[in-house]
């Protein structure tokens, strides 16, 4: 039941602050966007990397139109605390969980939702911080809302763990 504000938006604004400070180059929302889809990670050791991205914006010393190139190791880096925030919090609820809904949790693992979700290497490092089982949930985009439709049709099978 605890909810932290990081999310897409979150990353996009890290992917930003870091090519600013990192590159001196000045990018916008669609650029970070794309670099976050692209290339983003959570952890620096991944399988299959992708490969590195050229980067186009505004040189912040110049002014003019610069480009860099960007590794996946680097977005890793941008991201890092906000990923760090999002493990704390998992911790914080971990340690909070009665001891009922722990031992379902250590049998069956976590499953994350969201676009978050799916930032490459996210489920391996938050199964290392929390030695579980991660995985992505199928269609992780939808699954929250699709899941609370099916709620929602079955009330009365729910009901005795829905908060009133």
């Amino acid at each position: 039941d605890k909810s932290v504000k990081i999310a897409g938006d979150v990353f996009t604004n890290d992917i930003i602050y870091y090519m600013r400070t990192q590159h001196n180059l000045f990018v916008g929302e669609t650029t970070a966007e794309k670099i976050k889809i692209q290339i983003g990670a959570a952890i620096e050791d991944l399988e299959s990397p992708p490969e590195d991205m050229s980067v186009q914006g505004r040189d912040l010393l110049t002014g003019k139109p610069k480009q860099v190139d960007v590794s996946y190791r680097e977005i890793a880096k941008a991201l890092d605390k906000s990923i760090q925030r999002i493990e704390d919090a998992i911790m914080e609820t971990l340690s909070q969980t009665p001891p009922e809904l722990a031992a379902d949790i250590y049998n069956t693992g976590i499953y994350l939702a969201g676009g978050g979700s799916m930032l490459r290497g996210l489920d391996k490092r938050i199964s290392l911080k929390t030695d579980l089982p991660v995985y992505i949930a199928e269609d992780p985009l939808r699954a929250v809302v699709r899941g609370t439709g099916m709620t929602l049709k079955n009330l009365a099978k729910y009901k005795n763990i829905l908060i009133k």
